[in-house]
């Protein structure tokens, strides 16, 4: 009988700040064609995989990543998210997101426009 090889590609490290996480909360996200989110930060990392489509994520002060099907992405904590945008005006964009909570905390806080 032969042996099958497990592959394991790595996808994303991240640096996080020390932090105590109780609680993982994964979430399954639907954008239609051309979606937005706008300006936002959340109070925990978050470290996410996009599923279908493709996104645009640009971190305030930082250049501007397109993130096709099959990539992983971070949002720092109490970092503001200029952009997290579907990058597609006709097909929809599915995301996995895995928020790092601490506690009961809210997942994002929406901020007013720049």
């Amino acid at each position: 009988m032969s042996q099958q090889t497990i592959i394991r590609k790595e996808l994303l490290r991240a640096a996080l700040d020390p932090r105590t996480v109780s609680t993982v909360d994964v979430r399954e996200i639907v954008f239609s064609p051309g979606q937005q989110t706008g300006r936002h930060q959340h109070p925990c990392p978050v470290v996410g995989y996009i599923a279908e489509g493709s996104a645009v994520l640009q971190i305030e002060g930082r250049a501007m990543q397109s993130l096709p099907t099959g990539s992983a992405f971070h949002e720092p904590a109490q970092t503001v998210i200029a952009r997290f945008d579907n990058a597609s005006q006709t097909e929809p964009m599915k995301f996995i997101a895995c928020y790092l909570l601490t506690a009961n905390e809210p997942l994002i806080e929406l901020l007013p426009k720049a």
